[in-house]
């Protein structure tokens, strides 16, 4: 698979990135680019000028893993971003093997994964694939996505995210969120080249939005396993929850993420309010589909005329 434009573009943006003082470079006289030029990127990694600027062009395959470590290290990458340049090195070299493919109406979870969701009560817990589609939650989890199952969402966060106005209330932090949002859709991208789902939500999130567009075009990545985030739920209130994702090495490229509040703070109370909301809005539906039923078994059944 070509993919020597999505070479390019990361590792100039990461270059842009770093700057000479973060570097380690002593600084001289008057500088044309903020960030690395391609020369000093060269020397920090160890290689020519020449060999360096045929990477940065997209030239990908054939590179060692050591001048891949290297130039990770020139370029300071994090974890996440160093497994994206491998990935991004793998397909070059042409042994990148195609993930199981995954579309979200024909998935089914596993009974017993179903339990240990049905288990978790105290918060809410679901289960993504990396294109941002929520699969499965625990009902505490379906009454606190509620809005991205009943709009533009249509189940996926990172629709959510771009398309639904009320995501602005929801993340307090908008701007954050949605960065991290574009991040995880990158990294997938990276993991999975061959993921025609996830090229074409991406296409449609270019093509509607152009907060998401400009994000796209950074090529940011990163791992989303655990942290603390605000949220701002339109029934209960303002929340501040820590967040632990776990991957389900049963099915691979799916994630189990789990929210939680301190105990007796006042996130801890709304999350309580909104599971026994939730829970009575469940038994009020339960109640009316019996009625319905008992309606339609007790109307008279029509006599037969000659």
């Amino acid at each position: 698979m070509d993919n020597r434009n999505e070479v390019r573009e990361f590792l100039m943006s990461r270059r842009a990135k770093l700057t000479p003082e973060q570097a380690g470079i002593p600084v001289s006289g008057n500088r044309r680019v903020a960030g690395l030029r391609r020369s000093e990127v060269a020397m920090l990694a160890d290689v020519s000028i020449e060999y360096y600027a045929k990477i940065e062009r997209g030239s990908l395959g054939g590179v060692s893993d050591a001048v891949l470590d290297a130039l990770a290290r020139a370029l300071r990458l994090d974890d996440a971003e160093r497994e994206y340049l491998f990935g991004l090195a793998r397909i070059a070299h042409g042994r990148a093997e195609p993930v199981r493919r995954r579309k979200p109406r024909q998935w089914v979870p596993r009974e017993s994964l179903t339990r240990a969701l049905e288990v978790i009560t105290g918060g809410p817990a679901f289960v993504r694939n990396g294109r941002m589609d929520i699969l499965a939650t625990n009902l505490l989890g379906a009454a606190f996505y509620d809005q991205v199952f009943d709009g533009p969402g249509q189940g996926n966060l990172a629709r959510f995210n771009f398309l639904d106005e009320r995501s602005r209330d929801f993340y307090p932090d908008w701007e954050a969120a949605s960065d991290v949002s574009v991040a995880i859709l990158r990294t997938e991208a990276g993991r999975d080249p061959h993921d025609r789902q996830l090229h074409d939500l991406i296409g449609e999130l270019s093509a509607r939005s152009d907060a998401f567009r400009t994000r796209w075009g950074a090529h940011n990545v990163r791992r989303h396993g655990s942290g603390t985030k605000n949220f701002h739920h339109h029934l209960v209130g303002d929340l501040t929850l820590t967040y632990e994702g776990l991957e389900l090495t049963a099915e691979p490229g799916l994630s189990f993420l789990i929210y939680t509040a301190e105990a007796g703070s006042p996130s801890q109370d709304r999350l309580n309010l909104l599971a026994s909301w939730s829970a009575a809005s469940r038994q009020q539906e339960a109640a009316d589909r019996q009625s319905i039923a008992r309606l339609g078994s007790a109307e008279p059944k029509k006599e037969n005329t000659p």
